[in-house]
């Protein structure tokens, strides 16, 4: 096979499944299982990417705690200064 030639796939599933990507193609109003199949790799990837930046923000968020604590006892004290004028 020549490496520039698309190559296929084909995918036995059990009975169940098979099912379950019927109904997915009637609810998403799909032209054939292959969409089905090739939308919901798309939605899992997103997702998984989505769950790797929630995970990055998470960690960059602990490091970042302690100090973003230090800033806002430090500007407590200055809450609300100047309102009395206003």
């Amino acid at each position: 096979m020549k490496s520039h030639t698309a190559r296929k796939s084909s995918f036995t599933l059990p009975a169940a499944e098979h099912a379950q990507v019927l109904r997915l193609r009637q609810l998403l109003k799909a032209r054939s299982n292959t969409e089905v199949i090739r939308r919901s790799l798309s939605l899992l990837e997103e997702s998984i990417s989505r769950e790797a930046l929630r995970r990055q923000f998470r960690e960059a968020s602990t490091r970042v705690r302690s100090s973003t604590l230090e800033a806002m006892r430090e500007l407590d004290p200055l809450n609300g200064e100047g309102l009395e004028d206003a």
